[in-house]
């Protein structure tokens, strides 16, 4: 049975990732200060996990988090471009000093390989679609650099100390147990509780701006062919599902299932946003034998579902 450390496992995807891990019967150990995430998402798990209360920035802490672990999903960051553009020193401190606390800590504790939780905001607003890995990276916002930076220092390790590491540039994910109240919160839990409340979603910009939308389970997938695939060390790879959507078109879907005639208001671009964005998966089908899982509508349908439970409850 092997031994897994989730940073950020309190998160959105980490808790997804974690679930999906005590499912398969593998020890966990999950490591977060909830600055982000919500205890509440493991709160199902919490007699088949163990749970940590640390900061990233903290090396002592991390050291204490990997110790005898096999594998690490480091899922834990400040997400958010707005949050980085409000406060770039603090997402700097949390995503890149606290990515290199802990892969000095995974190098030094002999872990098997890091699965670092990559962004597709690496690429900035580079005019080519769809994005493949050979790109030149030109990121748009402090959230972007810092995530980028958090890549090079995987690839790093991996080169100079032989720390296995493998990075996962993430196409917009979405699903069940994302935030929808926050205002950093993602479009669709955003878009679903607006209307879900009888209220007319606000989308930034035109809303033709586009994105790779990409449902949870497929993110899932991948991670757990990431952190067991040969051959990979250091290796960089999209996960999305290769299709472009609009966010005028998403708000439309969404409406049409939630059966709504509620029209979107529109507001000024958000600083730092990236115009287009659509992955080239071709990389992590041929290497980690990667097919995106849930199609957009059916991950729509499950995410809506999901938030109608819980209004009902």
């Amino acid at each position: 049975m092997a031994h897994y450390l989730v940073t950020g496992g309190c998160g959105f995807v980490g808790s997804h990732l974690v679930e999906a891990l005590v499912e398969k019967g593998d020890r966990v150990r999950v490591f977060d200060n909830c600055s982000t995430g919500k205890t509440e998402n493991v709160a199902h798990l919490k007699n088949q996990i163990e749970l940590i209360d640390g900061d990233l920035r903290e090396l002592d802490a991390v050291q204490q988090a990997v110790a005898n672990v096999d594998y690490v999903f480091h899922q834990g960051a400040r997400p958010s471009v707005a949050r980085s553009v409000a406060d770039p020193i603090l997402s700097n401190n949390v995503n890149i000093n606290g990515t290199l606390n802990l892969l000095v800590a995974a190098r030094d504790a002999g872990v098997k390989r890091v699965v670092y939780a990559a962004s597709s905001s690496a690429y900035g607003n580079t005019p080519t679609l769809p994005r493949s890995e050979t790109l030149s990276p030109q990121p748009a916002s402090p959230y972007a650099i810092t995530k980028y930076v958090g890549e090079c220092y995987c690839r790093v390790f991996t080169q100079v100390f032989g720390l296995e590491t493998v990075a996962l540039r993430y196409f917009n994910i979405f699903g069940p147990r994302q935030n929808p109240t926050s205002q950093y919160s993602a479009v669709i839990p955003k878009f679903i509780h607006t209307y879900l409340h009888g209220n007319s979603p606000t989308i930034e910009g035109d809303g033709e701006q586009s994105r790779d939308f990409t449902y949870i389970a497929n993110a899932v997938h991948a991670n757990l062919l990431a952190c067991h695939a040969e051959g990979i060390a250091g290796e960089m790879f999209n996960i999305g599902c290769g299709q472009q959507t609009s966010i005028n078109t998403l708000a439309g879907l969404i409406g049409e299932m939630m059966e709504t005639d509620a029209k979107p208001v529109y507001t000024a671009s958000r600083p730092g946003d990236v115009r287009h964005s659509c992955a080239d998966i071709g990389k992590a089908q041929q290497l980690l034998g990667y097919e995106p899982k849930v199609e957009l509508k059916a991950g729509l349908r499950r995410t809506i579902d999901w938030f109608l439970q819980r209004s009902d409850a």
